[in-house]
């Protein structure tokens, strides 16, 4: 699948899915951004199901505040609308294979039940 170029009036859309959906928050002048860019290209051919999308901070800078983004490149990894990580600097194409595994292997029943756990108790 191709990489998204997403932006403030498409990211609503994308997340709305059930689907895994990586973020990487990135801009033109950063140069870890340019080394990161062919690793995860690599990765959204690797994994057709797996909804890839970057989000050019400059341009988008609504979305950036709202993620408190202060460095990049920042990758995002959602399931169900769940942030299941959010993390500062560039991924090896190892480590990223390991974080994909890890969050398709999930058991999403569990995390949404936690998830109501934790917000029955601070209420």
């Amino acid at each position: 699948m191709a990489v998204l170029e997403v932006n403030d009036d498409s990211f609503g859309d994308l997340i709305q899915s059930d689907n895994i959906v990586v973020l990487d928050f990135w801009a033109s002048w950063c140069g870890p951004c340019k080394s990161f860019a062919p690793i995860f290209e690599a990765a959204a051919d690797k994994y057709p199901a797996i909804v890839f999308g970057k989000i050019d901070v400059d341009a988008n800078q609504e979305l950036a505040a709202h993620f408190q983004i202060r460095s990049v490149p920042t990758l995002m990894v959602l399931r169900e609308k769940v942030m299941l990580f959010s993390q500062p600097g560039a991924l090896s194409a190892g480590q990223l294979d390991e974080l994909l595994t890890q969050v398709s292997e999930l058991d999403m029943a569990e995390v949404h039940r936690q998830i109501a756990e934790q917000e029955a108790s601070s209420s």
